[in-house]
């Protein structure tokens, strides 16, 4: 296909804006630091859903709302079922690097880790762990790939380079999510188990503290952009809470938000920092300040969301539908949905990845 003018102009941006930043291109967006340039939505662009039913990645286009294709790492029920089946089993979490170049993509039930290449969808290597890993992320650096293991007691703290696993990190046992302060010093790791969220220092790779959770069941974990607060979800009870993403890791707030709170973001835009949480049981976004904590609207976005992302100039989020198999695209000026995209069956993590295609019209190995 021919390439126009705009995408050779959209393509020398996004180059001069990753140089700027350096290896690690995160947005000005989470989970990148507020000082880095946000990144202008371009069809180089992709967001990624992992989608637990039909065990596929699906890939979407920002900027015409379009379904690309579908990464497929398995086969949907009954095919799954049989004793010679070899794919991947309830696909389920994601990260990415900070280079935008690879996808780390759990599936709950294979005790795997999927590595996979941004820019030619293709799987790199699968790697197996302990019993129903749940989320993945790339330390800031990219140097490591820390793996909650819930159904253990560990972190998986894997070599994205060799794909091995290096060493594992002790938890309360169901350890839900990991995510790491902008600056790399801290990782923060909610428990699905128990009522205790650890604070990990990533250089010793040892916890420093903890936090209390007011239930034991937190599924999601976020940090502000400013690095200031940390945001986690308790699903079983319908809050958030929020507390000091640096010491002495105190408490802040916690927000009745809704039945089954599912996952938080951040958008940064010229009005403030956003938190955007979903509320799979309301069938709604709710939407809050994250310096005074008051609640600036509601969206009604479709049955049962789930993961939620930020675009990586904060214009939209991406929130995954898993009853709907869809992804909504909120705009964040008016807080309103402005498309839905048809994707995979029952999406849950999701992740907008700027650059993440260096070709816009390259679809090998998509389905």
């Amino acid at each position: 296909m021919k390439t126009s003018r705009s995408s050779i102009g959209k393509s020398i941006f996004l180059a001069a804006t990753m140089l700027a930043t350096g290896s690690a291109a995160w947005a000005g967006q989470a989970p990148g630091a507020l000082s880095s340039p946000d990144i202008p939505i371009s069809h180089h662009d992709r967001v990624y859903a992992a989608e637990q039913f039909s065990n596929t990645v699906s890939v979407t286009d920002p900027v015409d709302n379009k379904l690309l294709g579908v990464i497929r790492l398995g086969d949907p029920q009954p095919g799954n079922f049989s004793p010679l089946y070899k794919g991947q089993v309830l696909v389920h979490g994601m990260g990415f690097s900070p280079d935008h170049k690879m996808l780390a993509v759990v599936s709950i039930g294979s005790n795997s880790v999927t590595f996979i290449d941004t820019a030619t969808n293709a799987v790199k290597h699968t790697t197996y762990i302990g019993r129903s890993p749940h989320e993945a992320f790339f330390t800031p650096d990219g140097k490591e790939v820390w793996v909650t293991v819930r159904g253990e007691n560990y972190i998986s703290v894997i070599d994205p380079q060799s794909f091995e696993e290096r060493r594992r990190i002790t938890t309360p046992s169901g350890p839900g999510m990991q995510m790491f302060s902008p600056d790399g010093k801290y990782a923060y790791i909610c428990s699905s188990f128990n009522p205790e969220t650890d604070v990990v220092a990533v250089a010793e790779h040892k916890i420093i503290a903890k936090v209390k959770q007011e239930s034991p069941f937190c599924p999601n974990i976020a940090v502000t952009p400013d690095g200031n607060q940390v945001w986690f979800t308790l699903k079983d009870t319908g809050r958030t809470q929020v507390f000091n993403a640096r010491p002495p890791f105190n408490p802040i707030r916690t927000i009745d938000t809704g039945p089954i709170t599912n996952h938080v973001n951040f958008a940064h835009t010229a009005r403030g920092t956003f938190a955007y949480v979903t509320i799979g049981g309301l069938n709604q976004v709710k939407v809050f300040r994250t310096d005074d904590f008051s609640q600036v609207a509601t969206i009604p976005v479709g049955n049962l969301p789930h993961g939620v992302w930020p675009s990586g100039d904060g214009t939209r989020i991406y929130v995954g539908l898993e009853n709907a198999d869809a992804l909504a695209a909120i705009d964040t000026a008016t807080n309103s949905v402005v498309a839905n995209v048809p994707i995979g069956q029952a999406p849950q993590a999701i992740a907008y990845v700027p650059g993440a295609a260096p070709n816009p019209d390259d679809r090998q190995n998509l389905q």
